[in-house]
């Protein structure tokens, strides 16, 4: 894993309860903004492009 991976989060994030996302070649690292200092999930590209399918789809309203 990277040592300083380039975090991103959304732009439609106002606050510091987000989700953060840093691609590192074929994996996105995935974490929540609120505990920066966690170990972050780690994602193959397919399964982080079927995470940003389903948010768009709404199918995590309900968890927020």
């Amino acid at each position: 894993m990277t040592p300083n991976p380039a975090w991103r989060k959304s732009s439609r994030c106002a606050s510091n309860t987000c989700v953060e996302a840093a691609p590192i070649g074929d994996t996105v690292l995935m974490r929540d903004s609120k505990h920066p200092g966690q170990a972050p999930l780690e994602l193959s590209a397919a399964d982080w492009a079927g995470f940003l399918e389903a948010v768009q789809a709404g199918d995590y309203e309900e968890a927020v």
